[in-house]
């Protein structure tokens, strides 16, 4: 999945995605850069990631950068 990152804020690892496929908005689990290249995220930041499903909703998961085939 891809996406272009929306806010982020760093102390506590959460922030809010755009999808690129239909615009929608993903959470961004804390710990999700944890084994990544990224260090942190900035708005506007274009991102590969999975997404997973945590109590009920979609969230995004193991952020990476490249293409992802698309």
């Amino acid at each position: 999945m891809q996406g272009v990152v929306k806010v982020y804020d760093p102390e506590t690892g959460v922030g809010v995605i755009v999808r690129d496929d239909d615009r929608s908005e993903v959470l961004i689990a804390p710990g999700s850069l944890a084994g990544s290249l990224f260090r942190t995220l900035r708005q506007g930041q274009r991102v590969v990631f999975d997404l997973e499903d945590q109590d009920g909703r979609e969230v995004a998961t193991r952020m990476r950068f490249g293409s992802d085939g698309y």
